[in-house]
């Protein structure tokens, strides 16, 4: 229908969408992602590297894991060597092996806006415990649980690890862990972002209230954008994978990414498409495809 020499909304038809690149780069999280549950990369899965990198699709490792915790995928990242670790607070060079990474990239979380995030947590929600990653350094609260399969280098309260004279005070914070005993994961985080605001940057990827605290424009995605344009790839060659919280701004910012079976719900909404769990090779599923359309 026409009103006034105008094709109205109402018999407009749909645009056809663009065509997607051709992927350049594949960007996938490790727990719940690529890793199944009991943390081994699947033989499909390890094929399933190696050809897209045979393809000339580089594959990016984007975790929230620390560098020390890469051993079990530092032999999958063939000639490039790198993997984003701690939500994007570093660029690690895993070439070495376990114990040899070297960081390419640091975006720390200044002290001031740790110590401010901290406190201003605290008051929100009392009761909260902290954990401290440097760069090469683990530091936590006595009252912390013992959830991360390792000695911490110290034991003192956060404003002391983090004091500008602290006993943490050699190396760059990256990240700060927060753990509720009793608060639901999602209400804590969602009382977290608004208590914290633009201090610091606050999602999560544990089952558990734990919260992961990083400098204000530090994510999985953002550091993720610097390297590809270093690489000249744009976020429409991207294809991204991923399963909680900490992956929503990375899927939101690939061209194309997929929420796994397992994914929460904000992950499956972020996503422009979906695949099969994490202990059904959903990244695997996606890439083969990927291959196979380029033939």
């Amino acid at each position: 229908m026409r009103e006034n020499g105008r094709v109205t909304s109402a018999t407009r038809q749909p645009e056809t969408p663009a065509p997607a690149l051709p992927p350049r780069l594949v960007a996938t999280d490790l727990d719940g992602t690529l890793l199944r549950d009991d943390k081994s990369v699947s033989p499909r899965t390890v094929a399933a590297l190696a050809a897209a990198e045979e393809a000339g699709i580089e594959v990016f490792f984007v975790t929230g894991r620390p560098a020390r915790w890469m051993d079990v995928v530092s032999e999958h990242v063939h000639g490039h060597g790198l993997a984003i670790c701690g939500n994007g607070a570093a660029v690690v060079d895993l070439h070495g092996g376990p114990g040899a990474h070297r960081f390419v990239k640091v975006r720390e979380l200044e002290r001031n806006n740790a110590l401010d995030a901290v406190r201003l947590l605290r008051d929100a929600a009392p009761g909260t415990m902290y954990a401290i990653e440097q760069t090469y350094g683990f530091h936590q609260e006595p009252e912390y649980p013992k959830m991360h399969m390792e000695v911490p280098d110290h034991l003192a309260p956060a404003e002391e690890l983090l004091a500008p004279d602290g006993l943490a005070a050699g190396e760059p914070v990256l990240k700060i862990l927060a753990f509720h005993p009793t608060l639901d994961p999602d209400a804590f985080l969602t009382l977290a972002r608004v208590a914290i605001g633009d201090r610091a940057n606050v999602t999560r990827s544990s089952p558990s209230a734990l919260l992961e605290i990083s400098g204000p424009d530090v994510s999985k995605a953002s550091t993720l954008a610097l390297c590809c344009a270093e690489r000249g790839i744009s976020h429409e060659e991207v294809v991204a994978f991923g399963d909680m919280p900490n992956d929503v701004e990375m899927l939101t910012w690939a061209g194309r990414s997929f929420a796994m079976g397992n994914a929460h719900p904000d992950v499956i909404a972020a996503a422009s498409g979906q695949t099969v769990a994490n202990n059904e090779d959903g990244v695997a599923v996606v890439i083969e495809r990927l291959i196979a359309e380029r033939r």
